[in-house]
């Protein structure tokens, strides 16, 4: 590789790193800020989905700091592809957390058949994250080739299940609200939570990356 290239592919990195920094910051915000609401209208409203919601938000900034952990490693040490596998097993161990909480509290409430009351306010929010999320998740995963960052790509996939389960929430709550189907929103949770079930083993079992962020220097001169 010439040291032009190499230069080249240095600054791509570097843009891409500066990149995924921001739009992490953007995610821990925007997170804290909807935990609070969709915990608050959850409790309000006596809806364990949207508790629930509000709960997966308080996982997605726990993932986002913790790729935030891993972004910082490179930006003062370079690749550290140790740090990306550590940083990718947490986002998994989220995962799991994700889908052993959604599941249970969903067959709870399936159980118990009790109907959330109607929340305008987590059906503004519901419809508020589902339009954010699935751009946001876009834009990190476009940043992951870059980086070669599995945690990258782990953490973004996290970003699109929340986007999943704004879906699910605004349609458990709408149903509920419209027609009385309470029951729509704890069946659809159970998909949900086999989801991040899923994402939880295929991120752990992830093969580790040999100097991805790095490749464009090995075995040249």
């Amino acid at each position: 590789m010439t040291g032009q290239h190499r230069h080249g592919a240095v600054l791509e990195r570097t843009v891409a790193l500066e990149r995924a920094i921001a739009l992490n910051r953007f995610t821990i915000g925007y997170n804290v800020v909807e935990a609070a609401v969709a915990l608050i209208a959850g409790v309000a409203a006596h809806s364990i989905s949207l508790v629930g919601f509000g709960l997966d938000s308080v996982i997605e900034v726990s993932a986002a700091f913790i790729l935030t952990w891993r972004l910082t490693v490179e930006g003062r040490e370079g690749c550290t592809q140790e740090a990306d596998e550590r940083a990718t097993k947490a986002i998994a161990v989220a995962f799991a957390a994700l889908a052993v909480y959604v599941g249970g509290e969903a067959v709870r409430q399936l159980l118990n058949g009790s109907a959330p009351d109607t929340s305008a306010v987590g059906i503004v929010l519901a419809a508020l994250s589902l339009a954010i999320m699935p751009v946001l998740a876009r834009a990190k995963r476009r940043l992951a080739p870059a980086l070669g960052s599995r945690a990258q790509v782990a953490e973004a996939n996290q970003t699109s299940l929340c986007a999943l389960l704004s879906a699910v929430v605004l349609t458990g709550l709408g149903a509920n609200a419209l027609l009385g189907w309470w029951w729509t929103d704890p069946a659809a949770a159970l998909g949900v939570a086999a989801l991040a079930g899923a994402e939880a083993i295929r991120t752990w079992r992830a093969d580790s990356l040999i100097d991805t962020c790095c490749a464009p220097t090995v075995g040249n001169g």
